[in-house]
């Protein structure tokens, strides 16, 4: 899958979520609660990584990494979308400032 393609599905994913929020909440989620979202998924992936490498007791009853990783980077898509970021230029240039800066 390309980026595009990521971004369009993961933003018509967020808008699905949005109308369920609005149901349950009374609006959908702010940007901010988003991020925090993400946070929470971002540092379970840390623990399973944990418990991958075996410094972690066992979490089989929890989502896998793959799918916290992938949750991961559906979150860094719908809030690249929300605060209007062209995730696939912004990856560009931070890939290519890595490069520049390593070589």
């Amino acid at each position: 899958m390309d980026i595009k393609e990521l971004s369009d599905r993961s933003g018509k994913i967020r808008t699905a979520y949005h109308k369920l929020e609005s149901k349950q909440d009374g609006k959908p989620w702010s940007t901010e609660q988003d991020a925090l979202a993400f946070l929470t998924d971002a540092g379970l992936v840390g623990r399973l990584v944990m418990d991958k490498q075996g410094s972690w007791p066992d979490s089989s009853d929890e989502p896998t990494l793959n799918y916290k990783i992938a949750e991961s980077i559906w979150w860094l898509s719908s809030l690249a979308n929300e605060n209007q970021i062209d995730l696939e230029q912004a990856l560009n240039d931070f890939l290519s400032s890595r490069e520049a800066h390593l070589n």
